[in-house]
């Protein structure tokens, strides 16, 4: 493992994390749970494969994750992120939050997975009636739809579809993104080309009351 050689907390985290695609594949695993070698591969668009193989290597032998094989019949290894890598969700969201500034306008090439929405839904999102009813928003983009689920007091997103959301939003990541967090109106955000069906009201439960 390279060093910086420096006793500081920063430097050794960064000993360990600090190498390219090393906190994304942590994001993935994170995010995702168990992933095969394929799953990741396909989640990190751009990441040679022995690259990927290496970087798996050296977050295995710095205990941050660890391996199993699949149940039978499968015959593959999955991977899940270790007590010690899941404490990364910090990490993680904290750069989240301090990158959305960069998000304002996308480069043309930017790929986008659906999974990826949970951590700007976690900063903007947050529930301020717990004891309502429940609520189901479906983000349609050009990946696989996801779904933004509130009870309870809890928001949650994940992967897959629901059988009557409240909301649904179909359009690019940006224009999702740009109404979920109240930088843009519903108004706005139609014109820009975002396709909005059912109750856009409900966003305010969840917004916040000054965006940043």
């Amino acid at each position: 493992m390279r060093t910086y050689g420096q006793y500081c907390s920063v430097a050794k985290a960064l000993d360990v994390v600090g190498d390219r695609w090393t906190l994304l594949i942590m994001r993935e695993l994170i995010l995702q749970g168990r992933c095969r070698y394929t799953d990741l591969k396909d989640a990190l668009p751009g990441i040679a494969t022995n690259l990927l193989a290496e970087r798996l290597r050296d977050l295995e032998a710095a205990g941050l994750i660890g391996r199993e094989d699949a149940a039978p019949p499968v015959a593959t290894t999955l991977y899940h992120p270790s007590e010690a890598g899941a404490g990364l969700i910090r990490v993680l969201t904290a750069l989240g939050e301090w990158g959305i500034r960069y998000m304002a306008q996308p480069a043309d090439r930017d790929e986008f997975r659906s999974h990826w929405f949970a951590f700007p839904v976690s900063l903007f999102l947050h529930d301020r009636e717990p004891d309502g009813p429940p609520l189901a928003i479906e983000l349609r983009t050009t990946d696989r739809p996801a779904v933004i689920e509130v009870a309870g007091g809890e928001v949650r997103t994940r992967v897959g579809t629901t059988p009557s959301p409240d909301l649904v939003l179909r359009g690019t990541p940006q224009l999702v993104l740009g109404l979920l967090s109240a930088h843009m109106t519903s108004a706005q955000a139609r014109a820009a080309g975002l396709e909005i069906e059912g109750d856009v009201a409900i966003l305010a439960r969840l917004q916040p009351a000054d965006p940043r």
